[in-house]
């Protein structure tokens, strides 16, 4: 099945979303598909892709996101596939409050093992959802941002916009 392929354009640079069947399959702040494609298991790999002007309620809420609402974000369905604790772990993200990090640990523990830190960690790194499925909100135990595939400068950008959405 053909997937759909758009680029928005967002504060933080350009944010390239593949979609199919109405649900995301890889995103991140990139004008590359390339650099997605490598993130979709498999299995959802689709074999060709189309250049659309928008995404429905996907494109939508991304503008939302950036307009202060990164709510509608949380809505788009997401299609990724891994093992049981990493899919797990990836629908836990979805539940962690904008303006409102978590530590790996506390991550960890969400997601149903406190002493999977590492685990915990190879889900936010394997994410190919970026945005929809929030590993941003993801930080060190001593408040330090961690990494991000993206850039720390983005990371610092959206926590500091969900931050500011939290406040209002």
């Amino acid at each position: 099945m053909k997937a759909q392929l758009l680029t928005m354009s967002t504060p933080d640079g350009p944010f390239t979303i593949i979609a199919r069947d109405g649900a995301v399959l890889a995103s991140g702040w990139t004008a590359v598909p390339g650099e997605l494609t490598g993130q979709i298991h498999p299995d959802l790999l689709p074999a060709e892709y189309g250049a659309v002007t928008e995404l429905g309620c996907i494109s939508a809420a991304v503008e939302e996101f950036y307009a202060g609402n990164p709510g509608p974000a949380m809505d788009v369905p997401v299609l990724q596939k891994s093992g049981p604790f990493r899919g797990h772990a990836w629908d836990v993200l979805r539940t962690v409050a904008p303006g409102h990090p978590v530590t790996y640990t506390e991550y960890a523990e969400l997601s149903g093992n406190v002493k999977a830190v590492r685990a915990a960690a190879s889900a936010c790194a394997f994410n190919a959802a970026a945005l929809f499925v929030p590993c941003h909100r993801v930080i060190r135990t001593d408040g330090s941002l961690g990494g991000f595939r993206w850039g720390l400068p983005i990371k610092e950008s959206l926590l500091a916009r969900e931050s500011r959405a939290a406040a209002a």
